[in-house]
């Protein structure tokens, strides 16, 4: 079973296979081409903003790439696509080339590791391979990366704003189809501990999780019996695992009452009762109130579920109130924190107040007729849609505190203060800003990329090291986003996180640049 089932070859834009026909039919279908991905800008949801982005979707896209291949059906139904003419769209030989081309086993992808944290210019996937075939993978590419890094990214700052409380994803009502399923697996490599959503489960091979509805108390009101029966029914069909929703008809003078005795009678029963769900109202208050019944009671170690709308910053809201609470209730404060659980649903699922990343995929090196590199372009009234061309390597520079200071982009045969030299780190759009780092403020230098495909083996191998199971994904996060300063892991207007370039990088850039725009004027 797997998350990427249904999906084929021609899941991509038209643009994509005109493109490729132009290139086949002139000639350049040999040719080797380098494109780049990478994201602009860190996701901005209004009120509060992320420092960081978290690298999600690269194992399930290197899964579907290595079967991919154009079928004989499907060529066939590209063979009656027709001009406003009536002449075909795609012909006869290109339809010939893509039915013997149309797979991705000539590319080959180098990428940052998958759950590893990324920032805006860095290179994430680096794809090389003949031109048309590298030209057709881009929108599948951004596709299957672009909306699972923005709900791992959401997802690990929620996790960070939770205080190490567990989190459960509870969105897939909310979300975009079966976009829902890359959602749970993102959100679990954010470092939730488990999600609703039971087919992504299975297809991952974890368990998932939930409670009950307010339909069922509903339900037995409607038939004549209440609440505290409904609350019996449910403890009965889960009695080792009884979480009861206590808000459907008053929380604190029906629900937590009734929630109580049932899990009395639980205790009496030799069961270890698993607490409450609060749905609605205010949660920080009710949250203290409900501990403090649960104390009395003896239900000490009850958990106590949230709900309703949560995100990053309602959560920070709702813990910050719950201290002062808990202080004025006389209820232990640290203890009650580490009793919460949060059910996020909507806010994750659609990354609520910035819903798209603006992940690119650009065309930044081409061989010419001699095999030669030769960098390319794009040229922008917007400097920071100029991306960072040619060959190149990436690089993570560590500070003496072991934090991390600096991503640094270099020519291939480069590597950051191999002479023992101090560095110039050059702001990848903005012509002298730069920063100077010498070697004695190093502690460490990482190479940020590995081949993670090559699919000029038969069949083609993926790293294992590039993904991973979700387990050392859920650590790789967490690691990671650790070695970041505080002011970047910061919920509300976060430090800057610099990606720069070295002199070489920097005057290669330029100097494309420059040429393009005199090509106009001169």
């Amino acid at each position: 079973m797997s998350l990427r089932e249904g999906r084929g070859p021609l899941f991509t834009d038209h643009y994509q296979l005109a493109m490729a026909q132009v290139h086949v039919r002139e000639g350049l279908a040999d040719r080797l081409a380098q494109f780049d991905y990478f994201y602009r800008s860190n996701p901005d949801y209004g009120s509060h903003q992320a420092g960081f982005c978290v690298a999600t979707g690269l194992g399930p896209l290197l899964e579907w790439m290595q079967d991919v291949h154009v079928t004989d059906a499907e060529v066939d139904a590209l063979s009656r696509f027709t001009t406003s003419t009536g002449a075909p769209v795609f012909e006869p030989a290109f339809l010939d080339w893509l039915a013997e081309h149309g797979h991705f086993r000539d590319l080959v992808l180098e990428a940052v590791p998958e759950a590893r944290v990324v920032h805006p210019h860095l290179p994430i996937v680096v794809v090389t391979g003949p031109l048309p075939q590298a030209q057709l993978l881009e929108t599948a590419l951004l596709n299957m990366l672009n909306y699972p890094t923005l709900i791992a990214t959401k997802a690990a700052r929620i996790v960070k704003s939770a205080k190490g409380a567990p989190t459960l994803e509870f969105g897939m009502r909310r979300g975009p189809g079966v976009a829902v399923d890359e959602a749970a697996r993102a959100a679990l490599v954010g470092g939730f501990v488990a999600t609703s959503n039971v087919q992504a489960s299975v297809a991952l091979g974890v368990q998932s999780a939930g409670t009950h509805a307010h339909a069922l108390i509903q339900a037995w009101m409607a038939d004549g019996r209440g609440e505290l029966e409904a609350f019996r029914a449910f403890a009965r069909s889960a009695p080792d695992d009884c979480v009861l929703l206590v808000d459907t008809i008053d929380t604190l003078r029906s629900g937590m009452p009734n929630a109580i005795t049932v899990f009395e009678e639980l205790r009496e029963a030799g069961h270890t009762p698993g607490g409450v769900r609060l749905d609605s109202g205010d949660l920080a208050y009710l949250s203290v109130q409900a501990a403090k019944m649960l104390d009395e009671a003896g239900f000490t170690e009850a958990r106590i579920v949230l709900s309703s709308e949560l995100d990053e910053l309602t959560i920070w809201q709702i813990l910050t109130q719950m201290a002062d609470e808990a202080d004025r209730e006389g209820v232990d404060w640290p203890r009650l924190r580490g009793r919460m659980t949060y059910g996020v649903g909507t806010r994750l699922i659609t990354s609520e107040g910035d819903g798209a990343l603006d992940g690119v995929y650009k065309l930044v090196g081409l061989q010419d007729e001699h095999g030669e590199w030769q960098p390319a372009v794009k040229v922008s009234e917007n400097p920071v849609k100029v991306p960072i061309p040619g060959r190149k390597r990436a690089w993570r520079v560590y500070d003496t505190r072991g934090h991390a200071t600096a991503d640094v982009i270099t020519e291939p045969d480069a590597t950051p203060f191999a002479d023992g030299q101090p560095m110039r780190l050059h702001h990848p759009h903005r012509d002298g800003a730069f920063r100077t780092i010498a070697p004695s403020e190093v502690s460490r230098v990482e190479p940020l990329h590995e081949v993670v495909f090559d699919g000029r083996t038969t069949p083609p191998t993926v790293s294992p090291s590039a993904s991973g199971d979700l387990a050392t994904l859920r650590r790789r996060c967490t690691d990671d986003i650790a070695t970041l300063d505080a002011g970047v892991r910061r919920l509300v207007n976060p430090h800057t996180y610099h990606v720069s370039l070295d002199d070489r990088t920097k005057a290669v850039q330029r100097e494309l640049v420059a040429r393009a725009r005199s090509s106009v004027t001169g």
